[in-house]
């Protein structure tokens, strides 16, 4: 297994981090829940409205943040910056998907760059940033280290959007990665 780097090294990650591209962003990896703890690994998917990435477990996760305690409708998908997720998995591509989101982009991902209400056209499909703050939880720090988790949510780190965003979609369609990520 491999061992969680020391807050010290993913530091020194932040310059690379930074230079994200940032109206353009290859989508590098997609993963569909379909169970708690179970990840697929996907090369194509379908994005849908209700249902968000198709044969995920989002639907049947309950939010404490929801009106209804059912899945909450600003946080039907969650996206990480690509360099984050190899990072904190110490550049174990075998291990970014444990992060637990779906779409892994090589895009800058900060407040500041991507802010709430911006769209993302990928492949035929246009997703939405959504306001809902997306943070390190104790699976993340379980997976990668506690430093993994205090240095995606420093406040360096939440300004960056280290841990990731959360997004609807607005327009279904079908998405690959190699796929473009282009701000609308």
């Amino acid at each position: 297994m491999t061992m969680p780097l020391p807050l010290a090294d993913l530091l020194a990650g932040v310059d690379e981090i930074r230079r994200s591209p940032t109206d353009r962003g290859l989508l590098e990896l997609i993963v569909r829940r379909p169970a708690v703890g179970a990840r697929e690994v996907l090369e194509e998917a379908e994005l849908d409205l209700t249902a968000g990435l198709v044969g995920d477990t989002w639907t049947d996760r309950p939010s404490r943040t929801s009106a209804d305690g059912g899945p909450h409708p600003e946080m039907q998908l969650t996206i990480m910056n690509a360099r984050v997720a190899l990072l904190v998995a110490a550049g174990d591509v075998e291990r970014q998907a444990l992060c637990g989101d779906q779409l892994y982009i090589d895009l800058d991902l900060s407040s500041e760059n991507l802010p709430a209400g911006m769209q993302l056209s990928i492949g035929e499909a246009v997703v939405e940033i959504t306001a809902e703050p997306h943070r390190g939880c104790a699976k993340f720090s379980e997976r990668f280290g506690a430093d993994a988790a205090r240095f995606v949510n420093s406040p360096d780190g939440r300004a960056l959007n280290l841990r990731g965003v959360n997004a609807k979609v607005i327009q279904p369609g079908r998405i690959a990665t190699g796929d473009v990520a282009i701000k609308r």
